[in-house]
């Protein structure tokens, strides 16, 4: 069984639409579009994630950055190679 993968995520709530918008640094960039009030961003964050990467909800967690637009969310059960061609697919 592999290990739990790592994402580095810069999530931009009240966006128009939820996206991944390229990188910055050593994070993605995630624009969503929920407001940054009581988890909702940290929700739909989880959603996109799990859809985008065609994972289960409960295999995302957010493990960092509850409260900051630096976050750290984990996806167990996919392979850095499938993150990979993933993020190439859609060019992000």
């Amino acid at each position: 069984m592999s290990s739990p993968l790592k994402l580095k995520i810069r999530v931009i709530p009240n966006a128009k639409k939820t996206a991944f918008n390229g990188r910055r640094e050593d994070e993605l960039v995630l624009r969503l579009n929920a407001p940054a009030l009581e988890g909702k961003a940290n929700k739909a964050a989880i959603e996109f994630i799990s859809g985008y990467f065609d994972v289960p909800r409960s295999a995302v967690s957010l493990v960092s950055g509850e409260k900051s637009r630096h976050k750290i969310f984990q996806i167990v059960g996919l392979k850095n190679s499938d993150l990979e061609r993933k993020l190439a697919e859609k060019e992000v």
